[in-house]
């Protein structure tokens, strides 16, 4: 699929979700202060760790969130808090779309510091929110916790900003991955969940 016809799928997923206006050149500018993250990826850990652990997930994947809430915090305590692994999130998109994609925008709005904090609510509330029914509103609670309203999320959706995500989600494709949540560990690639200690086997070995 081309970039700009993928861009266009991302933006209007996040215009039907939130009524928000079509990203464009023309879109609101955000406030000075705001630090949106375009960065090619998102990562805790030492940069120089000798294993990098990449997960592609997405933030509309109940398995995504399971692995978030119930694996991510003991590997985050005995691999990456200990300068021993690199954990790179990559973005994908799977259904609901709009609700996948306003959530990974959503928590760019909030700026690097704030991206892998708004993406764990969003976890932990994702079988809530899907149970009410009210996907928008349910992210909309979320964002307000980090001080973003609608017109503030609208702010961030520039053509930069999605075209970051557009990057993004691209890179999936670039490394094979069709599977969500799916993890690169080294030469290993581990699709679907994965418990604690399959994935402390592939960064021991």
């Amino acid at each position: 699929m081309a970039p700009d016809r993928r861009i266009a799928l991302v933006a209007f997923a996040l215009v039907a979700a939130l009524g928000l206006h079509a990203a464009s050149s023309a879109a609101p500018t955000p406030p000075p202060e705001a630090k949106i993250s375009v960065a090619p990826e998102e990562s805790i850990g030492d940069p120089k760790a000798k294993v990098t652990v990449i997960e592609y997930g997405s933030a509309a994947c109940p398995h995504c969130a399971r692995m978030n809430n119930d694996v991510l915090p003991q590997l985050k305590k005995n691999y990456i808090d200990t300068g021993k692994v690199r954990y790179v999130f990559r973005e994908i998109l799977t259904d609901p779309v709009p609700f996948a994609g306003t959530a990974f925008m959503m928590a760019r709005c909030g700026g690097d510091k704030n991206y892998f904090a708004i993406l764990d609510d969003v976890f932990h509330q994702q079988e809530a929110i899907y149970e009410s029914g009210d996907l928008p509103g349910g992210l909309l609670k979320i964002a307000a916790k980090y001080g973003l309203d609608k017109e503030q999320i609208n702010a961030c959706m520039g053509d930069k900003a999605v075209q970051a995500l557009d990057q993004r989600v691209a890179q999936a494709g670039k490394d094979g991955v069709d599977a969500s949540p799916t993890f690169l560990i080294g030469d290993q690639k581990l699709e679907g969940e994965q418990s604690y200690d399959a994935l402390a086997a592939a960064i021991d070995k």
